[in-house]
């Protein structure tokens, strides 16, 4: 990646996570936090009115826009993939925006442009669709992730044991052409996986159990990253 294309992928950051500090940038971009300091007295001498508020980051001046967006063939190629990816491997809620997103990104290209031409796109997703149990089983999930609502499961192991829980969802995950569920299990007390295609009904929970203070996203994740490390 250029540098030019570095200090616009740093101003979009700014943008999007104002206040956002150094070693936050450097997070996201994969650079030291060296790089993005001198990155962002490259944005100042340039013009971008950024600056930094001591003990909370680094911000942009109120009401400051970029220019309209220009994407690369290669960049068009990667979304219009990402795109087809999710139109065919999700539910049918967040396929159907997908599809529209599709239908926008399309209409807006040049009539010459190379993504337009046949046979340009050399990377293909899936044709085919999910199993539409699943894909209702997908949308299901999704929607109680964000409600924050609880599920009762019933759940088929790999070793064909099978299981009635409930659960608080907290993120899809998808693991090889497989979409995992990442959840709180309240009959374990413990984190837990289930294999979305491995799950044989699910519903609303109609009582609601009390979730410990620690659950969450970004603690589940933590817990399976120290999983995985002590594993080897």
């Amino acid at each position: 990646m250029s540098k030019s294309d570095r200090l616009f992928q740093l101003t979009n950051l700014l943008r999007a996570y104002q206040p956002v500090t150094a070693k936050q940038l450097a997070e996201k971009m994969m650079l030291s936090e060296r790089t993005i300091y001198r990155y962002i007295d490259d944005l100042s001498v340039s013009g971008i009115p950024v600056y930094g508020e001591p003990g909370l980051g680094y911000r942009l001046t109120e009401g400051f826009e970029l220019p309209p967006l220009h994407l690369t063939a290669l960049e068009l190629e990667a979304l219009v993939l990402g795109v087809n990816l999710v139109t065919t491997r999700t539910g049918e809620n967040l396929s159907q925006a997908a599809h529209s997103l599709l239908s926008k990104i399309e209409a807006s290209l040049p009539l010459d442009h190379e993504l337009q031409k046949e046979n340009q796109t050399v990377a293909l997703a899936p044709y085919s669709f999910y199993d539409e149990k699943i894909r209702k089983k997908w949308d299901l999930v999704h929607l109680a992730i964000k409600d924050k609502a609880q599920l009762q499961l019933y759940y088929l192991s790999l070793d064909n044991q099978e299981s009635d829980r409930v659960i608080y969802p907290l993120g899809l995950f998808y693991w090889g052409g497989v979409w995992t569920l990442g959840a709180w299990c309240f009959l374990r007390k413990a984190y837990r996986n289930f294999r979305v295609d491995r799950i044989e009904d699910i519903a609303v929970s109609s009582e609601i159990l009390a979730v410990p203070a620690h659950v969450s996203l970004s603690d589940y994740i933590q817990a399976q990253n120290v999983h995985h490390k002590t594993a080897y």
